[in-house]
């Protein structure tokens, strides 16, 4: 009876964590623009459970949106220190992947290297509708585990 009662509840918490990644507002470079746009009235994130917060300690989820500098590095970690579990990282724009128009950069740093990833967006910069893609990917992993 335990156990079917602790599958029970692990499943609705599951459903209710894939829909409700709330991001923190965290724009580091021109992917910003297509982030914002993901939640323009075109593509509407929020019908994905997408909400963007304003509070670290409420959100869920980092979408790295392109370059992070050294000096940036140290705050995307103080962001996702501060996030409570289940979290998650998605890096949008080849600048978070690999540095792009800036690999080989002495200042640049992969996302991958300040914080663990779940799920890449590829392209310069790269479409709402493969952010939501992405999301819809990270809340399919969510669910399954």
């Amino acid at each position: 009876m335990r156990t079917l009662l602790k599958k029970t509840v692990d499943k609705v918490a599951k459903w209710g964590t894939k829909w409700s990644l709330w991001p923190p507002h965290l724009v580091t470079a021109c992917c910003g623009v297509e982030f914002g746009h993901a939640f323009g009235s075109a593509y509407d994130a929020e019908r994905f459970g997408m909400l963007p917060m304003g509070s670290l300690r409420q959100s869920n989820i980092i979408v790295i949106e392109g370059t992070i500098t050294m000096k940036m590095a140290k705050f995307v970690k103080y962001v996702y220190e501060q996030m409570p579990e289940p979290k998650y990282v998605i890096a949008m724009g080849a600048c978070a992947i690999k540095g792009g128009v800036f690999y080989g950069s002495y200042h640049m740093v992969p996302a991958s290297k300040v914080v663990p990833v779940h799920q890449y967006v590829s392209g310069c910069p790269p479409t709402p509708e493969a952010l939501l893609k992405a999301v819809k990917n990270l809340q399919d992993k969510i669910y399954a585990e």
